[in-house]
């Protein structure tokens, strides 16, 4: 299921061809670049299995074909084998997007008996001493176990790897890993700075050298593996002098809803200050998709500015972020600061800058009880 930075460009001819569900914010790992509000202890009141299995239902009206089960952790959530089933059902084609804590054997062959099509795991580093430091627990021997389990069911399987300058070093380790568990992907998701991320930014943002390392070792992995491995491979936002197709544009194809039943153009969108995003709980998803002001808001290119409005490439990028663009300069409808015709690409061009020269680490702010809290204080 392509990423926020995903380069594809699709028509979904108005269909929500993508629905993910974020079934709890809950999660026992403290990863320090979660896409997780930042205030997430505000989102509490999930919906409930009858409320889920209603949106599913109504997505599939919709025309939507594939189906994200995550989080936080969804194997939280004691009914997921239940809305697997029911999705499978439906007929989605089901992903279930997991940090392998709580998942084990016995949930794995009850989820392959529901229905479950896919797998994608994530996993922070290729050693236990920096994967405890980056998710503050130890779970490194589990997460390869459940790997291992993960294949032995027959499930496709993606192994993801949240990139930051902590671990991008470990590249040829992470593809090492990856073709020693037999998996057929492997996803380098450079990290996007929102929420949990963005606090942290300056202590995560790698440096060009270590871009350029990363990438050189990819291409070879590459030639090397052939078709035995695939390798998914983004360069992160700001190192592109061009944005990407964020979510294949605002509105397009893809669906979030969040744990307690807001509707989103994307993961990140409600962190955009002045939009009221539509609930599930208060409207239906054809109302919700086809005429609530949110999700209509950055559709087409009439709310563009220049050097967008003109530019002949809008078409292809749809302006880029527009999460992006709010938290950079204070509007959404700017266009992305990562652009090269940006008149704000200055901004990146600093942060850039500022990796190269970055020395003195500063404890990272992990992800706790939804306070902010630097790693190593009370």
């Amino acid at each position: 299921m392509p990423k926020a930075g995903s380069g594809l460009s699709l028509d979904g001819l108005g269909m929500t061809l993508w629905l993910v569900i974020e079934l709890t914010y809950k999660c026992p790992l403290k990863c320090p670049w979660c896409s997780n509000p930042v205030d997430f202890d505000r989102y509490r009141n999930e919906l409930t299995t009858k409320e889920w299995k209603a949106v599913l239902r109504e997505g599939r009206r919709l025309g939507s074909l594939q189906l994200g089960f995550t989080g936080g952790e969804p194997m939280l959530r004691r009914d997921l084998e239940e809305l697997v089933e029911e999705a499978d059902r439906l007929g989605y084609y089901t992903n279930l997007i997991t940090s392998g804590v709580g998942l084990n054997e016995k949930r794995l062959r009850a989820l392959k008996k529901a229905g479950l099509k896919q797998i994608q795991l994530s996993i922070q580093a290729c050693d236990q001493e920096l994967n405890e430091k980056l998710v503050g627990l130890d779970v490194f021997a589990h997460k390869i176990a459940i790997a291992r389990s993960i294949k032995a069911e027959g499930f496709p399987m993606v192994l993801n790897v949240p990139v930051s300058r902590y671990n991008i070093d470990q590249t040829a380790a992470f593809i090492e890993l990856a073709a020693d568990l037999g998996v057929e992907y492997v996803e380098f998701a450079n990290l996007q700075y929102y929420n949990w991320a963005l606090l942290n930014r300056s202590e995560l943002l790698p440096t060009r050298e270590q871009l350029a390392r990363s990438e050189a070792e990819v291409k070879a992995a590459r030639e090397r593996l052939g078709k035995r491995l695939t390798i998914y491979y983004v360069v992160p936002d700001y190192h592109d002098s061009r944005p990407k197709a964020c979510m294949n544009g605002w509105g397009s194809i893809h669906l979030t809803i969040a744990p307690d039943g807001t509707a989103l153009p994307c993961q990140e969108a409600r962190l955009i200050e002045g939009l009221e995003f539509p609930n599930v709980r208060e409207h239906g998803l054809d109302w919700i998709w086809t005429q609530s002001p949110a999700f209509s808001k950055f559709r087409g290119d009439s709310w563009m500015k220049e050097p967008c409005r003109s530019c002949s490439e809008k078409e292809k990028d749809f302006g880029g972020c527009r999460c992006q663009a709010y938290l950079m300069t204070g509007d959404a409808a700017n266009t992305d600061p990562v652009c090269a015709k940006s008149p704000h690409r200055p901004l990146i061009d600093a942060l850039i800058s500022g990796a190269e020269t970055h020395r003195d680490q500063m404890p990272l702010i992990m992800r706790e009880g939804g306070y902010p809290r630097r790693m190593g204080t009370r």
